[in-house]
């Protein structure tokens, strides 16, 4: 029986709870904190699975093979792999992608069905009602058209959207335009009303959406953060919430989390904040989806596919 590592930066009884499940998954590994470790097990480590560790800790593995994420971005552990002989694997888990396609739907449906307004309505003791514009006459934009994009795209499919996505290589899914390259982009956000961003954070997609990119946006545009904050220019978008260029953003990621009291998002009329919850991991599928890619490598020698980190993804 082999050692597997397990650092977290979660509370100890969510450790509990991740170290259980895994355990009734993994019957032939033994899977330890890192306190649990004396130096030369430390050593032996072949696997560690982690979930937002300290990437520093990581050093006192010099025998790893791989890492496990329990999360889909990665951003943070590349840099930590990057220029070593350590493959990177994130959580590739089908529960996620759908969880993520219900929270795209139903807060698609949050914009299109004006929500927010009559929330603030509410508070106000307004009765007004506001025009809502159908599903079919509505143009629904996806960036990012990898698993999570094309789980989100299918959800919202069985409501009649015009639909579109954006991606790095091109894709060949019914009834929805695709668009690529920069100029594409431009050309897509031009048609856009509601633009739902799954895009990883990467280098090249640090701030991508900046004031020239939301500006193509049509006056009124709604807009759902879902993937990292870093993509988003906040200042830029805070800019264009301000003149009601952008009527309404849907974030749920930010470049500094957990909000502090004081950031004036909290506040801002024309957003809603979520406390990053559109996709948050299950545990027991994510479990299985685990234990399948360390028992194939413990009897095949079967790697499971590695995040490429020149790309970020």
């Amino acid at each position: 029986m082999k050692n597997i590592v397990f650092i977290s930066d979660a509370t100890a009884d969510i450790q509990s709870q991740w170290l259980a499940i895994l355990k009734q998954e993994l019957v032939n590994e033994s899977i330890l904190l890192p306190e649990q470790l004396s130096d030369s097990q430390a050593k032996d480590i072949d696997i560690a699975i982690v979930a937002n560790p300290d990437t520093k800790d990581l050093a006192r593995y010099p025998n790893l093979v791989w890492i496990q994420s329990l999360w889909a971005g990665v951003e943070k552990l590349i840099a930590a792999v990057i220029d070593k002989p350590i493959k990177l694997v994130k959580l590739d888990d089908p529960q996620l992608a759908k969880t993520m396609a219900e929270s795209v739907l139903a807060w698609t449906l949050y914009l299109q069905k004006n929500m927010a307004d009559y929330a603030q309505q509410q508070v106000s003791k307004q009765w007004q009602q506001l025009p809502c514009i159908t599903s079919a006459e509505l143009r629904v934009s996806v960036l990012g058209a990898g698993a999570l994009g094309i789980a989100a795209l299918a959800s919202l499919k069985n409501l009649d959207y015009h639909l579109s996505c954006w991606s790095r290589t091109p894709k060949q899914l019914k009834g929805i335009k695709n668009y690529l390259g920069y100029a594409g982009l431009q050309k897509m956000l031009s048609k856009t009303d509601i633009l739902i961003n799954l895009l990883p954070l990467t280098p090249e997609t640090y701030h991508l959406l900046d004031k020239a990119l939301l500006s193509k946006l049509p006056q009124g545009a709604k807009l759902i953060n879902f993937s990292r904050g870093a993509v988003i220019d906040s200042e830029a978008l805070l800019k264009l919430l301000e003149i009601g260029h952008i009527a309404h953003a849907v974030l749920d990621v930010f470049e500094h989390e957990p909000l502090t009291p004081n950031d004036a998002m909290w506040s801002n009329p024309n957003i809603t904040v979520l406390p990053h919850i559109s996709a948050p991991t299950n545990m027991h599928s994510a479990a299985k989806v685990i234990a399948k890619n360390i028992i194939s490598y413990r009897e095949n020698n079967i790697m499971p596919h590695a995040v490429d980190v020149q790309r970020g993804y």
